[in-house]
């Protein structure tokens, strides 16, 4: 049972962590880094599939080996952020100031994080 809990958990941030790529408010590896441990602790199988595949994979051993983000990756995840927060703040949230604030401090809160990690060279 416990594994079947790890799998399915595993799968939904696995999801999450694709989702992330494309989405700048959801982060990319520390959900694809939590679908690693849990694919590790339930599915060797699975576990292989996911740190050997050509597109994820490199995200979770090299964050796991160097816990570093390339310069390329803070650029762009903190542009986009910026950007589709703004577009959201000035065309989807006019005249909410309460969710203009919470999205701003979202951004400021992500931008921080994303920066803190040391930058790959």
């Amino acid at each position: 049972m416990k594994k079947i809990i790890f799998i399915s958990i595993g799968f939904t941030t696995l999801f999450l962590g694709i989702w992330g790529m494309f989405l700048p408010i959801l982060p990319t590896t520390p959900f694809l880094l939590l679908s690693a441990f849990l694919f590790s602790k339930s599915s060797d199988e699975l576990y292989y599939k996911l740190i050997n595949h050509p597109k994820l994979g490199p995200y979770i051993i090299d964050f796991q080996k160097n816990k570093c983000i390339p310069l390329r990756v803070k650029i762009i995840s903190v542009a986009t952020l910026w950007t589709t927060i703004l577009l959201s703040i000035i065309f989807a949230l006019k005249n909410q100031p309460i969710w203009q604030i919470l999205l701003l401090i979202i951004a400021i809160g992500v931008s921080i994080h994303i920066l803190s990690f040391k930058t790959k060279k």
